[in-house]
């Protein structure tokens, strides 16, 4: 399986329109090889790469971005500013919605995660990535994952 988007390279610089310099919109993602059985996909968006002083005052390890499950899985493409069909999650910021990239200190690496899942999950709008990824357990046939890098200007 394959996740790509057409606005910046895997591993490449996310462009300052989907961040919060910007206008906070999601990017446009590319969705290959999607295995047969599949019957969702899970698409996470997260940052690793916080700074000990929001670790603390958040009490977290990882900023939630984008969290959509139950997504179709003859899904192609994901279009700028919309998200797939399926549910939201809640993401960091307490919003069931994208949420760009907009590091407080440096450049951080943001990794959008995709899961092709044997089941459709049950839980309701608005839940959170802990428990999509309890209820993702045992049921992932296949992932794929690109990796964006954000550094505001200063």
């Amino acid at each position: 399986m394959k996740l790509t988007s057409p606005a910046f390279p895997h591993n490449g610089k996310i462009p300052g329109k989907y961040t919060c310099d910007g206008a906070n919109v999601n990017p446009p993602l590319t969705i290959e090889g999607v295995p047969p059985a599949a019957q969702s996909l899970v698409l996470i968006m997260d940052d690793p790469d916080l700074p000990q002083f929001v670790k603390e005052k958040y009490d977290l390890q990882v900023w939630d971005h984008w969290l959509v499950w139950n997504i179709p899985p003859t899904t192609k493409e994901i279009l700028e500013n919309q998200n797939p069909p399926g549910l939201l999650g809640k993401n960091t910021g307490g919003k069931n919605a994208y949420g760009g990239p907009c590091p407080p200190d440096r450049e951080h690496r943001y990794f959008f995660k995709l899961s092709a899942l044997d089941t459709m999950l049950n839980l309701p709008e608005g839940s959170t990535k802990a428990q999509v990824g309890k209820a993702m357990m045992g049921q992932v046939l296949a992932q794929a994952e690109l990796v964006g890098r954000y550094e505001r200007v200063k």
